[in-house]
């Protein structure tokens, strides 16, 4: 049973977190419209959220390196989004409402990278854990989490969204302080030069293989900016109905439950985190020849699992290289920059998708394809380095 607290214990913090996530995301423009703000009030509001993470996430991750303290700051971070979504309830007013959100945006932050930084060492260090299963219940969970909303809100006010997201951060407040931290102290105290601030991104960036695996995620995450902004669009002007093309987005996030949870751990094992990651490349460029090519429902409902392979796939294999090749006073850090550097990416593709799209409509998906091309000779040579014996 000792062997299986920390699994169980990060089970119950990413099944908290994930489905809290997803009572709360779909709902948020609609409950902030019935707060009175208007179309532009949203974007900016939404707009400086995104902000505040950008800046609030790393900064909380590196402040955990450096005092070695990640389940701490996990805690306070999701103690200050607890208390910032109950004041969500209290407040009046569009001024207060956005200072509100900020202060829940910036804690809510950091929290997915400190938990994936703490899962992915305890991957290594932890027999019989595998951060696999942890992230597929997250999203087993977050689909969970949206279903239940949408059966509440069918009953109640929006006013339950706060408070069923709250009950969920704080649940995941209390999980927590169960998970297992790796002791640093002696690692800070061999490396000053990585407990100062530039100094500790500067030594991340000087490891070849973490900036590899950085570049191949940026380009295959990146890849997939089209399909989520245009897919849609693409099916409804080839005829595909709504119904349909919810059982296609359904079909790739249960896909990918099951890569995290069954077929992405045995073929990581089996093929490396090389070969996992030349896979997920492989199945990026047919999933956006055949987007580029058809939109036959039978022949999307074939690649749209393949969403558990150009993601959840190639997520195992990062955290693997991240776990086993960062050092352990530096994980935070990486997981925020491994974070920010395809999300940056993202962002840009998602506005050079819409200028393909609208100038070549669906061939533009093959200018994702060769995303996917580009990062096959990044791959080569890429692994992990083994834990050193004890």
């Amino acid at each position: 049973m000792a062997r299986l607290r920390p699994l169980l214990a990060f089970l119950a913090l990413y099944a908290a977190m994930y489905a809290a996530f997803g009572t709360a995301s779909p709902f948020w423009p609609r409950y902030f419209e019935a707060r009175g703000l208007t179309p532009q009030e949203l974007g900016i509001l939404f707009g400086l959220g995104n902000a505040a993470r950008l800046i609030a996430g790393p900064l909380a991750n590196r402040i955990a390196d450096i005092f070695g303290a990640l389940r701490v700051t996990l805690a306070v971070c999701i103690g200050i989004a607890v208390a910032a979504t109950l004041g969500l309830a209290a407040v009046q007013g569009v001024f207060l409402l956005l200072i509100v959100y900020l202060a829940q945006s910036a804690g809510l932050a950091p929290i997915t990278t400190l938990a994936d930084a703490l899962a992915a060492g305890a991957s290594v260090r932890e027999p019989g854990f595998e951060y696999g299963w942890v992230r597929g219940a997250a999203s087993a969970a977050f689909v969970a989490g949206t279903l239940a909303a949408g059966q509440v809100l069918g009953v109640f006010e929006l006013d339950a969204i706060i408070w069923m997201y709250a009950a969920l951060l704080a649940a995941a407040l209390a999980a927590a302080a169960l998970v297992p931290e790796a002791d640093t102290r002696a690692e800070r105290a061999a490396d000053p030069v990585g407990q100062s601030v530039i100094g500790g991104l500067r030594e991340l960036l000087d490891l070849p293989t973490f900036r590899r695996i950085v570049l191949i995620a940026a380009l295959i995450y990146g890849s997939h900016a089209m399909h989520d902004t245009f897919s849609v669009i693409r099916w409804t002007a080839a005829g595909v109905g709504t119904a349909a093309s919810s059982l296609l987005w359904s079909e790739a996030v249960a896909a990918e439950v099951v890569v995290f949870v069954l077929v992405g751990p045995i073929l990581l094992r089996r093929l490396g985190v090389a070969g996992a990651a030349a896979l997920a490349a492989v199945a990026g460029i047919l999933r956006w020849v055949v987007e580029a090519e058809t939109a036959s429902v039978w022949i999307l409902a074939l690649v749209q699992p393949l969403h558990g392979i150009t993601f959840a796939l190639l997520h195992l294999a990062c955290m693997r290289v991240i776990a086993s090749s960062v050092p352990t006073h530096l994980a935070a850090t990486a997981q925020a920059l491994y974070a920010i550097g395809p999300g940056l990416a993202t962002a840009g593709l998602v506005w050079v998708s819409g200028q393909l799209y609208g100038a070549y409509g669906p061939p533009g998906f093959l200018m994702m394809a060769g995303l996917c091309v580009l990062s096959l000779p990044l791959v080569i040579g890429l692994r992990e380095r083994p834990p050193s014996p004890d």
